[in-house]
């Protein structure tokens, strides 16, 4: 059996036409293959990303991709499979602007109901100053708190992040922040 209750030997993919019914032992419709029973359930997903400094400069890259293509954001993104959180947010950087990043602290853990997602973001250093625009972004830039382009952030977490980074950054250990209730 599988966390999920469902036998082991159940495929990994439906064999057959699904359907939208409410399986035994749920609560709510799942799509149901009709032909092996396998559930497909879809969850929230994991964004990973940082707040990554150099210098008292912080890394912004400009997304290339929707949404809010052309906005600026924390290098940050989906975790991949079989990665942990912190080598998400290593490889989010890396992808992003080719940053080579060491994980200080969690900042945050920022729920997101409306779209299914929760977030997680670090705090991090860079480790060389060195970066540059990968594929998901038009530039990237390294900026000094009122240099950042406020009015061109992509997403209220990242202003969350942002500002939760500011109220720790002289702090060793802090617990985690949450997204403030009226930012849902």
């Amino acid at each position: 059996m599988t966390d999920r209750g469902a036998p082991t030997d159940v495929p990994a993919k439906p064999l057959g036409p699904v359907a939208r019914r409410i399986p035994p032992g749920e609560d709510r419709e799942r799509l149901v293959c009709d032909s092996c029973g396998f559930i497909n359930y879809v969850n929230p997903k994991i964004v990973v990303g940082s707040v990554a400094l150099w210098d008292d400069r912080i890394l912004l890259c400009k997304r290339a991709i929707e949404p809010r293509d052309g906005w600026w954001t924390l290098p940050a993104g989906y975790m991949e499979e079989r990665e942990t959180t912190i080598e998400g947010a290593r490889r989010e950087a890396w992808e992003e602007a080719y940053a080579r990043i060491e994980i200080d602290a969690l900042i945050g853990v920022y729920n997101i109901p409306r779209i299914s997602q929760v977030q997680m973001i670090y705090r991090a250093r860079l480790l060389s100053p060195e970066v540059a625009a990968g594929l998901e972004s038009r530039e990237v830039g390294l900026f000094a708190w009122d240099d950042i382009p406020w009015d061109e952030i992509a997403f209220p977490s990242v202003h969350w992040a942002l500002g939760h980074w500011r109220e720790t950054r002289h702090i060793a250990a802090f617990p985690p922040f949450a997204e403030p209730p009226e930012g849902l």
